[in-house]
This record gives structure tokens, C-alpha cells and sequence, in this order.
């Protein structure tokens, strides 16, 4: 008798194991029976497309040429990074160069890594948004912002790396400011400005009109 509320709650917990794995099992079946029935018909509707939207859709690979293009120059953005650097190296071997001259010539590089970092993510980004999935969910090179791209974050990145290409400009403008007037210092410190509050703007407008889920 003193065992009975124990073997009673055994015997509770065990219907409720056998309940939970019963939903469980019916939850996967279901899933393998939609993904049975509605796999075929998902393939079925894509080929029986009409022939106006099927070609309005096959335009999209009219975007793979400029694509293509975008390579192209990136090509000769490593051209002109590796003729800079050796520029750089011949100048520092004949010990013709001043610090600033150094840091004018660094900065250049970097603004062209930055440039070949934005034609990574516009190639990329907008091949996988635009033209056609590049299927690289299990590649291990994979960037980490790809797994979540879209057009609008597409644009805020874009921006992002505007901005920065636009800060090292400015930089070096600062540095050899005796060459320069004072009114091309103020208009590119409000063009920089301008690319800093139009990147704020699409940020805020791509948070609103895509708000992140709330954790439940």
C-alpha cells in the first residue's frame, strides 16, 4: 500500500513517454508524407510554367555577363595592387621616399583591397540574390554573411563598405591637405558625411521593413 502513489506515478509518466513518442512518431510521418507527395508536384509546377513567365524569369541570366564583367576589373584591381606594392619596394630600396609618401602609398593599397572587397560582395551577393544559388550551405569556405544575404542587408553591407573606401580617401587628403583647397576639404568631408547618414538611412529602413523575430 505504502508503494501505490509511486507506482501509480510510474505508470503516469510511462503513458505520457508512450504519448510523447507517439506524437513524435506521427510528426515525422507526416513530414515524410508531405515531403513525398509535395516534392513531385513543387517539380511538376516549375516545369509546367507558361512560356511568358518562364522566359521573364530566364532573363535573370542576362545579369550573368555584367557579373562576369565585375571580374574582369577585379583582375585588374590585383594588377594595380601588385604595380603599387612594387612601386612602393623600388622606392624604399632607392631610399627616395618620405613617410607621408609611405603612408599615401599604403593607404592606397588599402583602398584597393577595400574596392576588390566590395566587388567580392557585389559578384557573390548578387549572383546569390539575383541569378541563381550558389549551393554553398556546406562549403567550408563559405563567407559567414552569405548564410543570411538578401537585398536589403546587400545594400546595407554595400554601404557599409562605401563608407570606408570613402574615410580612406578622405584620410589621405588630410594627410597631404597642403595640396588641396580648403573648399575640396569641406565638400569631401560632407560627401563622406552624406555616405555616412545614407547608410544610417538604409539601415533603418531595412530594419524596419524586415524586424527581427522575437525570441519566444
Amino acid at each position: 500500500i505504502a508503494l501505490w502513489p509511486f507506482a501509480v506515478r510510474a505508470a503516469g509518466n510511462n503513458i505520457k513517454n508512450i504519448k510523447n513518442r507517439n506524437r513524435g512518431y506521427n510528426k515525422a510521418m507526416e513530414e515524410k508524407r508531405n515531403t513525398r507527395v509535395n516534392g513531385p508536384l513543387m517539380r511538376r509546377a516549375s516545369d509546367k510554367l507558361r512560356p511568358l513567365p518562364r522566359w521573364i524569369f530566364m532573363s535573370r541570366w542576362l545579369q550573368a555577363p555584367l557579373y562576369i564583367g565585375l571580374i574582369g576589373a577585379q583582375a585588374l584591381y590585383v594588377w594595380q595592387f601588385w604595380h603599387e606594392l612594387v612601386l612602393l619596394v623600388q622606392k624604399m630600396t632607392a631610399h627616395n621616399i618620405t613617410e607621408t609618401e609611405i603612408m599615401l602609398i599604403v593607404l592606397g593599397l588599402i583602398d584597393v583591397v577595400m574596392i576588390s572587397n566590395l566587388l567580392v560582395m557585389v559578384i557573390v551577393g548578387g549572383w546569390e540574390t539575383f541569378v541563381s544559388r550558389l549551393e554553398l550551405e556546406h562549403h567550408p569556405d563559405q563567407p559567414e554573411w552569405l548564410s543570411h544575404v538578401n537585398a536589403g542587408v546587400l545594400k546595407v553591407k554595400l554601404a557599409t563598405a562605401i563608407i570606408g573606401i570613402s574615410l580612406i580617401h578622405l584620410l589621405k587628403t588630410f594627410i597631404n591637405a597642403e595640396h588641396y583647397t580648403e573648399k575640396v576639404l569641406l565638400w569631401q568631408t560632407l560627401i563622406h558625411l552624406t555616405f555616412v547618414f545614407s547608410a544610417i538611412a538604409i539601415a533603418y529602413t531595412e530594419k524596419l521593413t524586415h524586424p527581427p523575430e522575437k525570441a519566444h
